[in-house]
């Protein structure tokens, strides 16, 4: 029977972490790790020599123990100063990088999120430091600004997330409600993008629809009059007449947006239990996220770090 190496992490061939909590530890076992990592990805590969934009060529660069704690690589030639924090989320952050690193982790380890007040739980700090965190990983790390047109079969739909003052008819948005208008798209086996919308309005979607999805995609939708118009565009359109009690006609159909937004509200009421329309927007990203990177071949902490690294 051969040695067993207790060094390196078990993982049971049953499961469908790609990325375990023990490996991370393993990893990312401190601040200087997670500094080294940062250093190496978007500098220096083999974590000695880089670019130096003074001397204008590839030098040696050396961290140096200082009284400041400097977080930076030095030039041995020249002297200068190269920090990996800059232009990252992290920058100016008086926070322990290994515990934004630990965040990250956490918040992409679950299905349908974790809360601020979960997550000061697990990191040992304030209410207000893990919120900050929460907030900036979601809208800077898991925007979807950046994220490549839908092609395809394109499934489109319009929701509302929020609840109802007392007095009024429920699931009646309007002024009188709190509901918040989200307009979605989805990629059949494919990615989601969801935005918050003032209206559903045919001006307000269409040009959502124009610059998210390529032309000559086949979009689905519902029977709402704002999508009408989409074939002039040189989208092939099919619709499903949910008027009709009709929700598949073969391959017609919106039931792939649908289940998003099923898991977006019970992730919101489950775990978050109500979110302000302010910061709706950085909820969306993450469950879009998550949902647009669910079969990605590395592990999604993998993929949002590689985002961190490579900063703004």
């Amino acid at each position: 029977m051969p040695p067993v190496n207790r060094n390196q992490p078990v993982r049971a061939e049953s499961s469908e972490s790609r990325h375990s909590l023990m490996e991370f530890m393993q990893r990312f076992p401190n601040d200087a790790a997670c500094l080294e990592y940062l250093w190496r990805e978007r500098y220096s590969p083999d974590g000695e020599h880089a670019d130096c934009p003074k001397c204008g060529q590839v030098r040696s660069f050396r961290r140096y123990e200082s009284e400041q704690l400097r977080c930076s690589w030095t030039c041995v030639a020249c002297g200068l100063h190269v920090h990996p924090l800059v232009g990252t989320i992290f920058e100016k952050s008086s926070t322990s990088l290994h515990l934004w690193f630990y965040a990250m982790y956490l918040m992409v380890s679950t299905r349908c999120g974790i809360s601020a007040k979960q997550l000061e739980r697990e990191l040992g700090v304030t209410y207000k430091t893990a919120w900050r965190i929460a907030f900036r990983i979601r809208n800077y790390l898991m925007e979807q600004n950046d994220a490549e047109p839908l092609t395809g079969d394109v499934e489109a739909d319009k929701t509302y997330v929020g609840g109802v003052r007392r007095g009024t008819r429920r699931g009646r948005p309007g002024p009188e409600s709190h509901k918040v208008a989200v307009f979605g798209m989805v990629e059949r086996k494919g990615r989601v993008v969801a935005v918050t919308v003032p209206n559903v309005r045919k001006a307000t979607i269409m040009p959502h629809i124009e610059r998210r999805v390529l032309p000559a995609s086949t979009v689905y939708t519902d029977e709402l009059k704002s999508y009408d118009g989409l074939e002039k565009k040189g989208y092939p359109h099919k619709r499903i007449q949910h008027s009709e009690q009709v929700y598949v006609s073969g391959d017609v159909h919106t039931n792939t947006i649908e289940g998003f937004w099923s898991l977006t509200k019970r992730g919101i009421g489950g775990v978050y239990h109500s979110v302000s329309a302010k910061h709706l927007q950085g909820y969306l990203n993450e469950y879009a996220w998550r949902y647009s990177h669910r079969d990605d071949g590395q592990a999604m902490f993998e993929t949002l770090l590689l985002r961190a690294a490579r900063g703004s």
